[in-house]
């Protein structure tokens, strides 16, 4: 029964991936309805989980957050502004604990910073979907298989100013999800992308009464990169491109307590399923090439350029569908002596697109040369594959192991 469902799962998720144009195309008015749930999909959606308990008890915010090791992922331009010279992190999330205990997402960063400013900064991110066995239509096993997907990172941050600073981030991303088993006769492979992430932050020290307080912004467009696809002959799937935007803000109450406030906001861009045009008889409509034809919306085979710009105006239901394709990230941390930490959060997706609400809620310990931070998800509308999972992040300071040394 284990095998089953974690085969039934690693072929949804081929099948969303390298088929989703054609999914859309013939089913999406049967099966969806113009007024009802219409969410955007895409390949590797594993590059926008959250993978340390840090952000991940903040709801996943962390676009304008204090700068740590694992800035890479929310903004990778908050690493000019890092307060060590030289530091690593490890993450682990195990996934979907409720059904399997071989389903995780492990994540490793490392920072350096240079003179002049300048940090720069690597990450590994490998999600590890467990073993699989595949079998045929008649339930004879044809192989055994441990899909995975991984991406690395390298990114370049400097200041431009004591309150400005940007990075570029460069991205390559493998998804084998099947390793080259054969699907209706045509040869699976592994999917590939090379992308890129532009970042910017600002931060600024201001008076709200008789506090001392920190204002910051962060935006982060990340996954700009090439189509995949996992056969030859079929269409090339957009990866999740997206805009995340917000501010933070600081307030310390005295040399003991702190209190940080934030807000994300993220968007995919990336074209939204249309709805496509039918006859009377409920077929779908093609035009003289043999192409469907697009009723409300627009069409989603476009360019990478196009369908980063046409996804802010190309939703079905106009202006009032763009908004609800916006996901909001709520943060709160408090810091006792910069050595206790007590995180909670909310994240927040409208029902049509996707439906995902949820509370989180950690903690973090920081000593000399060490920290240590967890996580844990509470789901409100929906199963989630974190509930009842503890995530945990440690991040070593390798200037303060020179310090004790000396």
């Amino acid at each position: 029964m284990k095998t089953l469902l974690k085969s039934n799962f690693i072929l949804l998720l081929f099948v969303f991936s390298a088929f989703n144009n054609a999914f859309t195309q013939t089913n999406y008015n049967e099966i969806l309805g113009q007024d009802k749930l219409n969410t955007i999909t895409t390949s590797v959606p594993f590059l926008l989980i959250a993978p340390d308990a840090r952000g991940g008890a903040l709801g996943d915010a962390g676009v304008a957050s204090s700068p740590d090791a694992n800035s890479m992922h929310y903004n990778p331009a908050k690493y000019a502004f890092i307060e060590g010279d030289f530091g690593v992190a490890v993450s682990y999330s195990p996934w979907l604990r409720g059904l399997v205990n071989d389903i995780d997402l492990g994540y490793l960063t490392a920072y350096r910073k240079l003179p002049g400013d300048q940090v720069i900064a690597a990450s590994l991110r490998y999600f590890s979907l467990g073993d699989i066995i595949f079998t045929d239509r008649v339930g004879e096993t044809i192989g055994q298989f441990r899909p995975n997907e991984f991406a690395v990172d390298v990114t370049y941050a400097r200041k431009f100013s004591e309150k400005i600073s940007g990075a570029i981030s460069s991205r390559y991303v493998n998804s084998n999800l099947t390793g080259g088993i054969f699907v209706e006769g045509a040869q699976t492979n592994a999917g590939q992308s090379i992308a890129a992430d532009v970042a910017f932050f600002y931060t600024t020290d201001i008076m709200l009464g008789e506090y001392d307080s920190k204002f910051s912004f962060g935006t982060n467009i990340s996954n700009i990169g090439s189509k995949m696809s996992y056969t030859e002959n079929v269409d090339k799937d957009f990866i999740p491109i997206n805009l995340k935007l917000g501010p933070a803000l600081t307030m310390d109450f005295d040399k003991y307590n702190t209190v940080t406030f934030m807000l994300d906001i993220n968007k995919l861009l990336v074209p939204t399923p249309p709805i496509w045009a039918r006859d009377s008889l409920g077929r779908a409509v093609v035009d003289n090439d043999g192409n469907y034809v697009v009723e409300k919306g627009k069409d989603p085979e476009r360019s990478v350029v196009s369908g980063m710009f046409g996804s802010l105006n190309d939703a079905p239901g106009g202006f009032e569908e763009e908004l609800k394709e916006f996901n909001y990230s709520l943060g709160v941390e408090y810091w006792y002596d910069k050595q206790f930490a007590i995180r909670g959060g909310f994240f927040y997706e409208h029902a049509h697109k996707g439906n995902r609400k949820y509370f989180t809620l950690g903690a973090g310990f920081k000593l000399n040369v060490f920290a240590l931070n967890f996580a844990y998800l509470v789901p409100l509308e929906q199963k989630h594959p974190l509930e009842n999972t503890l995530r945990f992040s440690l991040t070593f300071d390798f200037e303060a192991f020179k310090e004790l040394g000396q």
